[in-house]
């Protein structure tokens, strides 16, 4: 029970959640004319990206064995767009080699305000320190949501929800088709953190430019972890020099619980754990590096994530699913309405597994964004419609800008035209997003 008074927000779309994908999809449909609300729990948006410190815009780049070639940008429109601010605020490097391919190194702070500005650009309604409680169902259509926040509850009312949740919250209270993982099994979760007072210079020197750190340390990290100096769970690890002097943002981590599985942190108990022990193991690499690599002589733990990063969680089942064979094949469609170079990265075991497409890349089709049952709503990010090592590729970043980028449009010509998501052809919003800088086939 709740004795606070209600308030009333009308919207044509209502997204929840503000990562990557929530705000390309708020800022396409504003950008239309419609109006739209943003409902995010944290105070600030970036979800994974900033509150989870992944801190990297991964997907933008063809991968190849020809490195020296350089990257080849294969993913554009509002990932583009986005990262064009980012570079103009200060807060995005230069490609930095992961393997076959490249990423892009982000300040988090500037990624916030970057999406601060874009938003209100746009004209979105942005509802900061905001949970969706409740789901308003007509039969079975959803018709808005009930919002928790701190003046008291919200019923927020919509003709499109769009669920960005990353973790398809607005699908599972809805009732409707969801999956989680590869039989319930998720790839584990990571604590990623960053370290200052550390010469880039001379550890770049010594270990090279490849942000997938080389065998010499992985073994360095199984011997002093297997003669009980470190708790090191994983020894293969991935380092990246930031936009900022002195310091490494650093992914190592391998989150598991005391019984040695995967966490899921669908699960109060087992999030609570992840903090726990994303945190000591956080602080347990820190001293590694300090006392062993070269560079990090005084360098020290600046922070961590605001929360643990999440991988993989709840699905939508929706009326098309990727599959891990259309990844590794590079399979296109005819309403595939994002593209994706990324390998499969699937993070379950003692090694992360790394499966490349080599200068190629696969579409994703408008169907994986669509439940498979109820009206009235789309998802958008990395709780899409796909196999278990599918979505070990498809959930990075310039890819959930890409989902977003197509789902704000699919929303706008179902609000526009009055008709189901459903029933929209996702070659329709193919073309939307190539007319809006996507550049898709």
């Amino acid at each position: 029970m709740d004795t606070r008074s209600s308030t009333r927000i009308d919207s044509d779309v209502l997204v929840v959640g503000g990562g990557a994908a929530g705000v390309a999809a708020a800022i396409a449909a504003a950008r239309q004319g419609l109006s739209v609300t943003l409902v995010e729990r944290y105070g600030f948006c970036g979800g994974g990206a900033v509150a989870g410190l992944s801190g990297t815009v991964c997907g933008l780049y063809e991968a190849t064995n020809n490195t020296a070639a350089g990257p080849k940008q294969v993913v554009f429109g509002f990932a583009d767009e986005f990262c064009r601010r980012l570079e103009a605020m200060g807060g995005l490097a230069d490609p930095v080699l992961y393997g076959k391919t490249w990423a892009r190194v982000h300040d988090p702070l500037v990624w916030r305000e970057a999406a601060d500005a874009m938003l209100r650009e746009a004209g979105v309604r942005i509802v900061f320190h905001a949970v969706a409680n409740d789901v308003h169902m007509n039969g079975d259509k959803i018709e808005g949501l009930g919002i928790w926040t701190k003046q008291g509850p919200v019923d927020a009312r919509a003709k499109i929800v769009i669920d960005a949740s990353g973790d398809a919250d607005v699908v599972a209270m809805a009732g409707l088709p969801n999956f989680v993982g590869d039989d319930g099994k998720v790839q584990n979760p990571t604590m990623i953190f960053r370290m200052m007072g550390v010469d880039v210079e001379r550890f770049t020197a010594e270990y090279g430019t490849d942000t997938i750190m080389p065998e010499k340390i992985s073994a360095m990290i199984r011997a002093k972890h297997n003669a009980g100096d470190y708790k090191l769970p994983r020894a293969k690890i991935w380092l990246f020099a930031t936009t900022r002097p002195n310091e490494l943002l650093c992914n190592c981590t391998r989150v598991i619980g005391p019984d040695g599985r995967e966490l899921n942190t669908l699960f109060h108990q087992d999030f609570t754990d992840a903090e726990i022990e994303g945190r000591l193991q956080a602080r347990e690499y820190a001293r590694f590096f300090h006392d062993n690599l070269v560079g990090c002589e005084n360098a020290f733990l600046n922070d961590t994530g605001v929360q643990v990063g999440v991988r993989q969680t709840r699905q939508v089942s929706g009326v098309k699913r990727l599959t891990n064979s259309d990844v590794v094949q590079g399979t296109k469609f005819a309403d595939g309405i994002a593209v994706s170079p990324w390998p499969i990265e699937l993070h379950a075991g003692e090694k992360p597994k790394v499966e490349w497409l080599l200068n190629d890349y696969y579409e994703v089709p408008y169907g994986c964004f669509v439940p498979e049952r109820g009206e009235g709503l789309l998802v958008a990010g990395r709780c899409l419609s796909a196999e278990h090592e599918a979505v070990a590729s498809a959930r990075v970043t310039a890819q959930c800008f890409a989902y977003g980028h197509a789902i704000g449009h699919a929303a706008v010509m179902a609000v526009r035209n009055n008709i189901a998501p459903r029933d929209i052809d996702g070659r329709d919003v193919r073309a939307a997003v190539n007319a809006d800088g996507a550049r898709i086939g």
